[in-house]
């Protein structure tokens, strides 16, 4: 079955694991973007992403869309996605409306000033591309609804308010461009079990075999900051 599977939603939903056990069960390539931790060694060597300014901000936005759009397009019979063209947009947008670091009373969008008018017209622009893309890759959005505490890893410059957010305007873009979705909650077992039911694909092991080879996967991802990134590379 030839299907291209976006799963979406905001930070801590459960995109990734989600992914990772979707592609295991039913046997469809999963594909995604590098992460900002990965990314902002090359932009901002030496900085956290609640260091950056919007310059940074839309290079990260642009670099993981095309990130996207090049991993995407080598899977021309189907894929899950870890997340989706609208995700870096969203996160930009909102960003935009309270502020850089939604964590940071002092930070709000009044602090911007013309910086925010750019960050604005930046992200309505790569809005517009995002959404086209949107419209012509992906045939379903599986959207993770916010149903667990935000993951405190000291990189994530956001706040529930930022969650809320991000997740309701995904939603909302959704509708507006009339792209299917289907909002799944649950434990990981149980939105596995209705991911598959109800698009109807066929499994090729069953649901704990792909939760522990998803667990593998997780396991052996790289977690380092971006602090210890840059370092890294500095060191080669």
């Amino acid at each position: 079955m030839s299907i291209r599977i976006a799963i979406s939603g905001t930070y801590s939903t459960g995109k990734t694991t989600t992914s990772y056990a979707l592609s295991h069960l039913t046997g469809i390539p999963r594909t995604h973007a590098k992460t900002m931790r990965e990314l902002l060694p090359d932009v901002a060597p030496g900085k956290r992403l609640e260091e950056c300014g919007v310059i940074e901000l839309v290079q990260l936005g642009i670099l993981r869309y095309c990130e996207r759009y090049s991993h995407e397009g080598r899977l021309p019979n189907g894929f899950v996605s870890d997340g989706s063209a609208l995700h870096e947009w969203s996160y930009g947008a909102i960003r935009s409306r309270i502020g850089i670091n939604p964590n940071d009373p002092n930070n709000g969008p009044e602090k911007l000033g013309d910086e925010g008018k750019a960050l604005q017209l930046s992200m309505a622009a790569i809005g517009e591309i995002a959404k086209r893309h949107a419209v012509r890759s992906y045939d379903v959005f599986i959207h993770l609804p916010v149903e667990f505490p935000l993951v405190s890893d000291g990189h994530r410059p956001v706040s529930e308010e930022f969650r809320k957010l991000s997740s309701d305007l995904l939603l909302q873009t959704l509708h507006d461009l009339s792209i299917p979705v289907k909002i799944i909650g649950g434990d990981l077992s149980s939105r596995l079990s209705k991911i598959v039911n109800s698009l109807g694909l066929t499994q090729v092991m069953d649901i704990e075999h792909a939760i522990e080879e998803a667990e593998k996967d997780l396991s052996a991802l790289n977690i380092a900051d971006e602090i210890a990134r840059t370092e890294d590379i500095s060191n080669e």
